[in-house]
Order: structure tokens, then C-alpha cells, then sequence
């Protein structure tokens, strides 16, 4: 039985047309780009084509994007480039408490090093409120991060807003926008950001390679020590068939964006509509509209997500979940714990994110199976073991 992948928000199926491009770089182009020889050139030829795709999806200059091995690279380099090359004169971070771990485990390293972490709380919607970032900001802070979109409830951020206090304060501002670029129009000058992350494999291209926006002018040190590769920014040999893959991703983004927002938007409406109406006790997560339009999450009172999981898994359908096992017990997301949900419902998340290929057919078998699932699992247990 082949499965139904409904789990685009963890990870995308790389388009033909990426796999394609990679492959002379993976033969033919295989050279180092830092090499003056014709074998050399032809390499670097690729990555600042693809550093060009990239820059005109996000409204960037080229030479402002910087490649990496991640999104959770970017995401590291944002943060400690940005204390390590201040600190002297501002020691204060301002994030929120639902950050992915790439953020929130950065600033709590961070913290041991002696840096002081301000965590903003969401309102029930998973909404940062660009008021409580406001009052968060202090003269002593250097940056601000807030994700452009959460990657469990899927709700997209003021991050314009943000960003236009920290410019009033002088701070600098950054955004995990893993889960948005390459699906929702980004202009950076309109986000009014210093800095941005991404990752390739959440929009159809490969793994293992990400980017970091920084703005011209930017105060932010470097995170990775070694040759002078991205203009001394990254050292590192780069991944030239893994970024030629990024910048192929992006532009086929930038011209399939706006047809595959209405496709998969009109089935997650659908998914949330139908269960709602046929499953009592469900419970809508994130923002109503102010939200990504691939993604789907509810938590269902009295079953485990992850039980959920496995049932759908053994059904046929690939979802997720944002509870996660540790040490023999059960742990409710704390994405959700920061809204105010209460632990019991939590343990019941489930998030479905769509991608271009997903169909309405697979979206009503999914809302017919779903029903049965749920009954049979609260007939086994009100609070199922892990």
C-alpha cells in the first residue's frame, strides 16, 4: 500500500526538476568553487546562479544571502553571531516561548555563556503580539527573534510589525522563517528584517542545505571558522550540488507559489471543517485565518496523538504529532502548553500539512477513516500509555 504523505511541514519530496539540476553538479560540475581552474568556475557558476534565485524569492541583494549546511545552522549563526559580536555593548535576547528548538535551545545555550533571555508568551491563538515584544525590548538587548510561522499550529506572526519596533530601538531582528519561504510571498525589506533563515527541504528541494539572510550592514559574527568561503562569512567547501538543488526550489517557488497556496489552503479548510462536524471534542489549534495555508492542527480530547499516529500510519496516511515520548512517558507539546491548552487535550495534537500533490480524494478518505480511529481509541483508553 502506498502512503499518503500529509506531513509537508516536517519535510517535502524533492521536485524532479531540483533532483535534475543537481545531477551534473554530482558529475560533470563536481569542482571546488573556491578553485581559480575552468573545473572550479563551472561550480561556482551554479551556486551564485542559485544564490541569485534565491535572493529574487525573498527580495534580497545576492551578496546578502549566505549559504549553510541548515536551517538550524541559520538559525544558530543568527543568534550567537549576533551576542558574540555585541555583547560588549548589549547582553539582552528577546524570543518567545514557542520557538522551534533550533531557537530556543540556541538562546538557553546562550544563557549559560551569561547572555539573558526575555521569552515572550503567545496568546491562545499561538499569536506573538508586537506589544509584548515591545515591552520585552530593553537598551541592553541585541537582537529579537520571533518565527515567522509556527511549525506545530502553523500561525504566521506580525513579524512586520516586529521588526518595525526593533528598527525604532535599534535592535537587531530575526526570523526562523523555515516553514514560510517558498510558501507565502517574503519581501525582507517589508518584514523589516536583519536577518532570516530557511531550509531547502521544506519547499521541495534537498536536505543538509539552508541559507541565512543578512542584511547589508549588519553587526553579526561569524559561526563557523575556517577558509573564506561566502565572502568570510561560512567556511566550508560548499555543497554545490545541494545549493544548485536550493536555488532550482526557490525559483520554481517563486513561479508555482501562488497556485499551490490555493490548492492546499482549500484542503486544509476542508480537513479542519469536516472533522470539527464529525468528531465531538475536537479542538482547533493556532490562528482561524492568520495561518499557513498547508496546515491543519486539532487536538482530539481523551486519545494520545501519538496513538493517532500509528493508527493513521497503519491505515495509510502520514501525519504527525506534537507530543513526543521521552523517558517512558507521554510529554504534550509546549508549543501548546504556551497557548494555554490544557496538558490533557494537548497530548491529543495531530498536525496534517499538504503539499502540491495532495489530492481531495486522499483528503475524504482521510475524514472517513478518521471518525472510526478516534472511537476506537477512546474505547481502549481515555489517556492512552506511551
Amino acid at each position: 500500500m502506498e502512503q499518503v504523505y500529509f506531513d509537508h511541514a516536517a519535510t517535502t519530496p524533492p521536485r524532479e526538476e531540483v533532483v535534475q539540476a543537481m545531477l551534473p553538479y554530482l558529475r560533470g560540475k563536481w569542482g571546488n568553487p573556491s578553485s581559480l581552474h575552468h573545473t572550479g568556475s563551472r561550480a561556482l557558476e551554479g551556486v551564485e546562479r542559485a544564490r541569485e534565485h534565491l535572493a529574487s524569492l525573498i527580495g534580497a541583494q545576492p551578496e546578502e544571502i549566505v549559504f549553510t549546511g541548515s536551517g538550524t545552522e541559520a538559525d544558530n549563526h543568527a543568534l550567537i553571531g549576533s551576542w558574540v559580536a555585541n555583547r560588549n555593548r548589549r547582553n539582552h535576547l528577546v524570543t518567545s516561548s514557542i520557538e522551534h528548538h533550533a531557537i530556543h535551545h540556541t538562546a538557553a545555550f546562550l544563557e549559560t555563556l551569561g547572555a539573558r533571555v526575555t521569552y515572550v508568551s503567545p496568546d491562545e491563538f499561538g499569536l506573538v503580539h508586537s506589544e509584548a515584544v515591545r515591552a520585552a525590548i530593553t537598551d541592553e538587548t541585541v537582537l529579537v527573534s520571533i518565527m515567522h510561522a509556527n511549525n506545530e499550529v502553523g500561525t504566521i506572526q506580525p513579524i512586520g510589525k516586529i521588526g518595525a519596533i526593533c528598527r525604532e530601538r535599534g535592535v537587531l531582528v530575526h526570523t526562523d522563517a523555515v516553514q514560510t519561504v517558498g510558501h507565502l510571498p517574503i519581501a525582507v525589506n517589508d518584514l523589516n528584517v536583519d536577518l532570516l533563515s530557511l531550509s531547502a527541504h521544506k519547499f521541495y528541494g534537498p536536505k543538509g542545505v539552508g541559507a541565512l539572510y543578512l542584511r547589508r550592514g549588519s553587526t553579526v559574527a561569524s559561526f563557523i571558522h575556517g577558509g573564506g568561503q561566502e565572502l568570510g562569512r561560512r567556511a566550508s567547501t560548499e555543497n554545490v550540488a545541494g545549493i544548485v538543488g536550493l536555488g532550482e526550489a526557490a525559483r520554481l517557488a517563486r513561479q508555482d507559489m501562488a497556485a499551490e497556496s490555493a490548492h492546499v489552503s482549500s484542503l486544509r479548510d476542508m480537513v479542519l471543517r469536516e472533522l470539527e462536524a464529525r468528531i465531538p471534542h475536537l479542538h482547533l489549534t493556532g490562528h482561524p485565518t492568520q495561518r499557513l495555508p498547508n496546515n491543519a492542527s486539532f487536538c482530539v480530547s481523551g486519545v494520545e496523538g501519538e496513538g493517532l499516529v500509528l493508527d493513521l500510519d497503519a491505515a495509510g496516511f502520514a501525519v504527525s504529532s506534537g507530543s513526543a515520548c521521552s523517558s517512558g512517558a507521554l510529554e504534550p507539546s509546549q508549543v501548546l502548553l504556551a497557548m494555554g491548552i490544557a496538558p490533557l487535550i494537548a497530548r491529543g495534537s495531530l498536525r496534517v500539512s499538504f503539499g502540491r500533490t495532495n489530492t481531495s480524494a486522499e483528503v475524504e478518505r482521510f475524514l472517513e477513516l478518521m471518525p472510526a480511529i478516534v472511537d476506537r481509541l477512546r474505547k481502549l483508553s481515555p489517556v492512552a500509555a506511551c
